[in-house]
């Protein structure tokens, strides 16, 4: 029965003729750490406006977070049976997420977030736009940042 899968996938992977059935059938996830600091504080409204909204993540001082921020990608698989090379992946994680916002202050280190709060969602948003910049917009299926164990936010780019 192993066999019998394993000829059954072959031939469905490979025979050019039915390949179109596969695609974006195949996905792959990675994941970085990161730590950074931010204020959640939107400059255009008041100080008891932002109180009121943020609350204790309005600190004047900021406080910070060990986020783990995964990117998945989703779509067909190469010639080399693969929908974007590892490395290839890692190095872009590696650019624009890690050495950009790992050990930083998100609202003074990044511009976007000067004129932006630095919300999960925001933040999901801002990874998102710049991974298209590297990678291919259609394989880049979601950006998911998860301040905590309990709170994450995702973005499909919808």
């Amino acid at each position: 029965m192993t066999q019998c899968w394993k000829e059954n996938w072959y031939h469905q992977c490979h025979h050019w003729t039915n390949i179109e059935h596969l695609i974006n059938r195949f996905a792959w996830e990675r994941s970085v750490d990161i730590s950074s600091a931010h204020r959640l504080h939107a400059h255009d409204l008041s100080t008891e406006e932002n109180r009121k909204i943020y609350g204790k993540c309005n600190h004047i001082n900021g406080h910070g977070h060990n986020y783990r921020i995964t990117v998945t990608l989703r779509g067909p698989t190469d010639k080399y049976g693969m929908v974007m090379n590892l490395t290839d992946l890692k190095a872009v994680m590696e650019k624009v997420i890690v050495e950009r916002m790992d050990h930083k202050c998100i609202d003074l280190d990044i511009e976007h977030f000067k004129t932006h709060p630095s919300t999960a969602e925001n933040i999901a948003i801002y990874i998102w736009d710049e991974m298209i910049q590297h990678i291919t917009k259609e394989l880049v299926y979601e950006v998911r940042v998860e301040e905590t164990s309990k709170n994450a936010a995702y973005y499909r780019g919808e």
